[in-house]
């Protein structure tokens, strides 16, 4: 396997309570909770895989039944697209509901609106079915490569969509322009200057994901939790939440990008208050990992928040997809996409490779971890999920 790198951040001395805490996750878990389709997804609990690598437990969260549409992604751009329908309607937040918002006079309002977004197919699929639910219109930007399901399923889910010529970062760009041009909203997870309010919104729905997983723990406290990241907004999200919800005992947060798109892991390692970018193509199984400019609201929680950044192998993802998908014996099985399964390659990998013991090492895992990972897709992309899991193909 290629080599896996993995640096140590220097965490604040001075503890500061973060906004992406318990109290806000209930808020932002009480809207989901209010679409018929809501169900907490499944934590599966890998008893025989923790056995086997030596550790107390590893407890996968599994996106993969969110919603019905294989991935967690809706959960940040429902939130954020209920957000901006309440402050253009002028409601209260506690008429911030499924039922509120697809009301007669709701619908009429908003069936003219059209939001925009870029996406490699999670965040997007989200936005199309959330739109659609509400009775408003989407359009839907990919990068070049995209998979042509992941498109399939965007317009399956109501939106105008299609594959650029340009990687994900100038496909945002595109999808800003048109935003602006065409009077649309852009749904976007990035932020810049004087976009952050939605970004924001997006990143506090994916609190639902983390606020759940804890409760389902019932009362085991992780050492480790593994959080992949893109721009960062997930991992930057759930790193605050953990961090706020087991203040007295916080867990290392190690968050996991592959190497063709490490820029939080590059503007960790350069540590001179600045972002870091991957520009050009970034060629990687984890496509919906491959952003090359982080988000800045993400960076600065998992600045404060995160302990070890990672830069892995394409080899590592594939590892974790097919041991999620092969368990052993009662252990559950998990169908984890390339970008869903990068957390739990990077542990196997750390506990099972002699040859990475001194990495291993730096991060604490021993006989007495409590791992936790989040796979944040299924096989969304189910011509590349079998080359990789049944024939072992890589394409890059």
């Amino acid at each position: 396997m290629e080599k896996i790198r993995i640096i140590q951040n220097k965490l604040p001395e001075e503890w500061w309570e973060s906004v992406f805490g318990e109290a806000r996750a209930r808020e932002v878990r009480s809207y989901h909770a209010t679409f018929p389709e809501y169900a907490a997804t499944p934590l599966a609990e890998l008893t025989e895989l923790a056995g086997m690598l030596g550790v107390a437990g590893i407890y996968v969260k599994d996106e993969s039944r969110r919603f019905g549409l294989n991935a967690f992604k809706a959960l940040g751009g429902s939130f954020a697209i209920a957000n901006v329908l309440r402050e253009k309607l002028g409601l209260d937040e506690d008429e911030m509901t499924f039922q509120k918002l697809t009301s007669p006079e709701i619908r009429e309002q908003v069936r003219e609106m059209t939001f925009v977004t870029a996406t490699d197919g999670n965040h997007g699929r989200g936005v199309a079915w959330t739109a659609n639910r509400l009775g408003a219109k989407s359009v839907v930007y990919m990068p070049k490569g995209s998979a042509a399901e992941r498109l399939e399923n965007i317009r399956a889910a109501g939106a105008e969509a299609e594959i650029t010529e340009w990687n994900y970062d100038d496909t945002v760009r595109f999808a800003k322009k048109q935003a602006e041009e065409q009077g649309w909203t852009l749904v976007q997870d990035t932020a810049w200057e004087g976009y952050r309010r939605i970004p924001r919104w997006i990143m506090e729905g994916y609190l639902t994901m983390a606020d759940e997983a804890a409760d389902q723990l019932q009362g085991v406290v992780p050492t480790h939790v593994f959080l992949q990241a893109g721009v960062g907004s997930m991992a930057g999200a759930a790193a605050a939440y953990f961090a706020n919800r087991y203040r007295k005992m916080p867990p290392a947060i190690i968050v996991v990008e592959p190497h063709a798109a490490n820029c939080l892991f590059r503007t960790a390692e350069a540590a001179d208050g600045t972002l870091h970018f991957v520009t050009g193509d970034m060629d990687s199984i984890c496509a919906g990992l491959c952003c090359g400019e982080p988000c800045d609201i993400a960076w600065e929680l998992l600045r404060d928040h995160a302990e070890f950044f990672a830069s892995i192998p394409d080899e590592a993802a594939a590892m974790g997809m097919r041991i999620l998908g092969n368990p052993l014996g009662s252990d559950p099985r998990v169908i984890s996409g390339e970008s869903g399964a990068a957390g739990l390659g990077l542990a196997a990998a750390l506990l099972s490779d002699p040859a990475l013991s001194e990495q291993k090492e730096m991060l604490g895992l021993n006989e007495r971890s409590r791992i936790l990972c989040f796979s944040t897709e299924g096989d969304t992309d189910r011509a590349n999920y079998r080359d990789i899991v049944w024939k072992g193909k890589l394409p890059y």
